[in-house]
């Protein structure tokens, strides 16, 4: 039902300090796919997936915060999931991947992995779909734009490929969450979803647009509005020394 790509950054930021942008996107022919699948924090990113179990995703993420290797975190949830059959789970963090797929999802299903990202899949056309997104990250890996949008291009990629199979299903969704551990304040296009359209990609490709854009023209203003502040009181100062 769904297919997804989860993506390590690791750079040096200006001041020569390790730092850490992960991401996760997500697609589905079905609603509301950013609600359960997407998880991601400061230490690793992680998509639960096919007979989705929302803890798997949240107790990830929590227990790599917590120190635990990613291998050792999300198979010991595994372990402990009396449905682990139907499950997907795969992700990356700061030192390690995991992929794993149950017996029990619907074909077609499958993984493939790189150097700093996991991609998976089920109820697919085939196994073009997650290869195809896997290039298109590798293409543009640590490239000059947003991660956000590297990874909606990802699934752009594997949804030309051709996507999940059930072509009956109209009502589709997509996400993409990314956390950047340089950046306090958080864009606006880090995190975002389209919840129910006939298209996903497209639109969140277009809400990814519009929300940078938005982003960008609130910095602008408010800096503007900061500079004037600013410039008022180094007049104010100079009149009262004066």
């Amino acid at each position: 039902m769904t297919f997804s790509i989860c993506v390590r950054e690791p750079y040096e930021d200006e001041a020569g300090d390790q730092q850490y942008r992960f991401g996760v996107a997500v697609t589905t022919r079905l609603p509301g796919v950013g609600v359960p699948c997407p998880h991601v924090n400061e230490y690793g990113a992680v998509s639960t997936q096919s007979l989705t179990n929302v803890d798997l995703g949240r107790r990830g993420v929590a227990y790599l915060a917590d120190g635990l290797a990613i291998e050792d975190a999300l198979q010991a949830l595994l372990n402990a999931d009396d449905g682990s059959a139907d499950r997907q789970l795969h992700g990356v963090s700061r030192e390690g991947s995991f992929t794993f797929s149950g017996e029990g999802c619907n074909d077609w299903y499958g993984e493939t992995s790189g150097e700093n990202y996991t991609v998976a899949g089920n109820l697919l056309t085939g196994e073009a779909v997650v290869e195809r997104t896997a290039e298109q990250y590798e293409d543009a890996a640590f490239g000059d734009a947003p991660l956000a949008k590297r990874l909606i291009d990802a699934l752009g990629a594997g949804q030309a490929a051709g996507g999940d199979k059930r072509e009956d299903l109209t009502v589709q969704s997509a996400a993409v969450k990314v956390v950047d551990t340089a950046d306090d304040d958080r864009p606006y296009y880090d995190d975002l979803r389209v919840d129910a359209t006939e298209d996903p990609i497209v639109d969140l490709r277009e809400t990814f647009r519009l929300a940078k854009q938005g982003y960008e023209d609130a910095l602008e203003r408010y800096e503007d509005e900061m500079d004037d502040e600013n410039e008022a009181g180094e007049e104010a100062v100079s009149e009262d020394g004066e």
